[in-house]
């Protein structure tokens, strides 16, 4: 290899793929955050609502462990492009080091003579100083990069170990949430539901469709004074964390299109009510799973199907974020395997569907239009 070709090669790798790196500052701020959830179980304990207290508290943790898989992510994926990089200049940082360590190598005058003569050794010269700085940057730039990797290497060693400690926390949380509604026995009935009428009703129907067109034909013995749902148009929370994985009207892979929208969400995730509402149904329907059909005010129904654990009766009226219910999948104990989705990417480990549908006046309406963000998380 000519020392032209050295100082080409310099230039080529001169500039390497860098990406902002803040998987770090993801990771710290996730740790705080999942502290903060902490103080606030230990807090729910002598909480005058604890179920208030610790619905708040699993959501905490819910956004924590997010945040924390989220760091996770950044610095694996920052790490496999350093590598990435690494193995495609292999071969030619092998060169260019065996170059430069016969040059090295090489007495000083030896290296100063040329067959070309002075003229030649002069060039040579010129060639030398060009390559130098060259060569102390590219030198500069992989050491910079070993100790990010390393730097990555320690940020997903301490993440890891904390989302292994929150998983159980978390985990100890929804426990605790599922007991105080026991205890409770959940919300005050502001309405008498006749349940014999309701199971005759869910035997009778053959989908979602029917049960909701059915419910909205029939308005419950006596309606509970809530707030304007009108108005809380474009800016309703989502009832779980989750990402969406069809829009409304968005056909399936077997082709089937429904009208509403699906969401991924790991599992056991909690869901909470978006608006005060009366809960018009909960339990199992067909090869739905449990589902819940929230009346948020007259004529507009919300329908959430696919939970498996379910905290609402039918009958009671539910506050804005009050506890519905979690999704099917039971506790993310297996650390191990969570730890492998988390890596493997953001959306490894949404293993459970949560649809959602909403209605008015009977009629199906785009659910987007009402949730923060377009519906999208």
């Amino acid at each position: 290899m000519s020392l032209r070709a050295i100082t080409l090669a310099f230039v080529l790798l001169a500039s390497p793929v860098r990406a902002e790196f803040d998987a770090g500052q993801t990771a710290a701020q996730a740790a705080e955050m999942l502290e903060q959830a902490g103080f606030a179980l230990l807090e729910a304990q002598g909480a005058r609502d604890r179920v208030e207290a610790l619905t708040q508290t699993v959501r905490a943790y819910e956004e924590g462990l997010l945040a924390l898989r989220e760091g996770i992510r950044q610095a694996a994926l920052r790490e496999r492009t350093i590598l990435m990089a690494f193995d495609a200049e292999r071969d030619r940082l092998s060169r260019l080091l065996g170059v430069l360590q016969s040059i090295e190598a090489a007495p000083a005058p030896v290296v100063l003579m040329h067959p070309e003569g002075p003229l030649g050794t002069a060039r040579a010269g010129m060639i030398l100083s060009e390559v130098t700085p060259a060569v102390a940057s590219q030198a500069r730039a992989l050491r910079a990069q070993l100790e990010e990797l390393a730097a990555l290497r320690a940020v997903q060693d301490m993440a890891l170990r904390d989302l292994s400690d929150a998983l159980e926390r978390a985990q100890d949380a929804r426990t605790q949430l599922s007991q105080a509604i026991a205890e409770r026995r959940m919300l005050p009935e502001n309405f008498l539901s006749d349940d014999v009428a309701m199971t005759q009703l869910v035997d009778s129907v053959d989908s979602l469709d029917t049960l909701s067109a059915l419910l909205a034909q029939s308005p419950p013995a006596a309606s509970p004074e809530l707030p304007d749902f009108i108005t809380a148009r474009g800016a309703l929370p989502l009832p779980v964390l989750g990402t969406q994985l069809r829009a409304f009207g968005e056909a399936d892979a077997a082709g089937v299109a429904r009208p509403g929208l699906v969401y991924a969400t790991r599992a056991g995730a909690l869901v909470t009510a978006p608006w005060p509402a009366s809960v018009r149904y909960a339990g199992p329907l067909l090869d739905y799973g449990n589902v819940i059909i929230l009346e948020p005010e007259a004529g507009y129904l919300l329908v959430l199907a696919g939970l498996d654990t379910v905290y609402v009766n039918t009958g009671v009226v539910i506050p804005a974020a009050g506890p519905l219910g979690l999704m099917p999948g039971g506790a993310e104990s297996d650390t191990e395997e969570l730890i492998v989705a988390t890596l493997q990417g953001s959306g490894a480990a949404l293993s459970e569907t949560l649809y959602m549908e909403l209605r008015e006046n009977g009629v199906p309406v785009d659910p987007a239009e009402w949730f923060i963000g377009g519906g999208r998380n």
